[in-house]
């Protein structure tokens, strides 16, 4: 258990091992929810990720124009598996 001392100011400092623990570095924000009997959950906020769903939705998007029935899909793993297509022929990329 790590004891932390209250300023005057009100203001507490963590000491390097919760740091540490944290994951946090000066300038990182944290989170406290009160807790019952007098007691606090310390978390660090971490930053959305950019984009988020919407994003990586984009990131499927066709822009070749390129559609294939799971019928022609098929056909293609079992072509190249049997070795009667290889990259060299389709070189459109």
């Amino acid at each position: 258990m790590v004891t932390l001392k209250v300023t005057a100011k009100g203001q507490i400092t963590l000491k390097k091992e919760l740091q540490r623990h944290l994951n946090v570095r000066p300038g990182d924000q944290m989170e406290v929810v009160a807790l019952p009997n007098g007691k606090l959950e310390i978390s660090a906020v971490r930053p959305r990720q950019e984009g988020g769903l919407d994003k990586f939705f984009g990131s499927l998007k066709n822009g070749h124009d390129i559609h294939a029935s799971l019928d022609d899909i098929s056909q293609a793993i079992e072509d190249g598996w049997a070795g009667r297509v290889s990259l060299d022929d389709h070189d459109d990329r």
